[in-house]
């Protein structure tokens, strides 16, 4: 019998790549282990990125930097936050991130794609996600496509981000294969900072990166087989220690992340809502 295709998305690949336990407790252990409280920074990043979807969705004419705030209030999440005085100036700042941003696109230009499902099938795995936008554009050669990815952190990105990002490859990968257009362009729009950071990718370098794509699917099918057949889950899904347990939603429930200092659910939202080189607010 065929071996069955492993079915992922790249928040499911990323978490294995991160650390195998972590994955092994998402997506493995039932039931599964207690995940600590909301992070405010994901609210935040929801937030935003659920209104940019519904601003998209207006009609054309209504597409006006003074729809923004209905929007952000409407899909507003509110968990995590110290107090209300941080989530109001969550809010605030978030406001000036989409209309600063809203204000470089043409209302009139409709995406191809707003959150579209995108899905691809190799001999190894079967892959889908959800990307943020899809453009249809005019390139040297004709039509094109180009994947957009929203970002809110307080980091920047640069070229490189968007090079060796595997979620935004498989990205293009899948929408080529759906759209039967070629997509090689790769975004990453930073709304805090207004600056794009972009990569062209080659046929290639795609099937670079679906390749390392199987090659972890393939891990993670040896790892969960070897539990089903008795093994020790602690071997076939080992920990990977360093400062990424400090932010893992199961760090209480892991021998390892135990040890990493505990972070407060707001901890990196006061890193977004300080300009950099700035202090930390009063």
């Amino acid at each position: 019998m065929p071996e069955r295709l492993f079915v992922c998305t790249p928040s499911k690949l990323g978490s294995y790549e991160d650390c195998p336990r972590r994955y092994r407790y998402s997506y493995v252990d039932r039931p599964t282990p207690p995940k600590g409280p909301p992070w405010a920074h994901n609210s935040l990043g929801a937030s935003v990125h659920t209104a940019l979807r519904n601003w998209f969705a207006l009609p054309v004419d209504r597409r006006r930097p003074e729809a923004l705030p209905t929007l952000l209030k409407g899909t507003w999440v509110r968990e995590g936050y110290r107090d209300e005085a941080q989530e109001r100036s969550a809010y605030r700042r978030a406001l000036e991130w989409l209309e600063s941003y809203v204000e470089t696109l043409d209302p009139a230009v409709e995406p191809l794609g707003v959150e579209r499902v995108v899905a691809v099938k190799t001999s190894v795995l079967a892959f889908n996600g959800r990307a943020d936008r899809i453009d249809a554009r005019t390139g040297p050669d004709g039509p094109e496509l180009a994947i957009v990815d929203y970002k809110t952190g307080r980091t920047g990105r640069d070229s490189d981000d968007a090079r060796g990002s595997q979620a935004l490859a498989l990205y293009a990968v899948a929408a080529e294969r759906v759209f039967r257009r070629p997509c090689r362009r790769v975004e990453l729009h930073h709304l805090p900072s207004g600056t794009v950071a972009a990569h062209d990718h080659t046929p290639e370098s795609l099937a670079r990166q679906l390749s390392r794509a199987e090659d972890t699917a393939r891990d993670i099918v040896a790892a969960e087989r070897a539990v089903a057949e008795g093994g020790d889950p602690d071997e076939a899904f080992p920990t990977t220690p360093g400062p990424i347990c400090t932010w893992c939603d199961f760090r209480k429930s892991c021998p390892a992340g135990a040890e990493a200092p505990a972070k407060e659910p707001w901890a990196a939202l006061e890193r977004v809502l300080t300009p950099a080189g700035e202090g930390p607010q009063p």
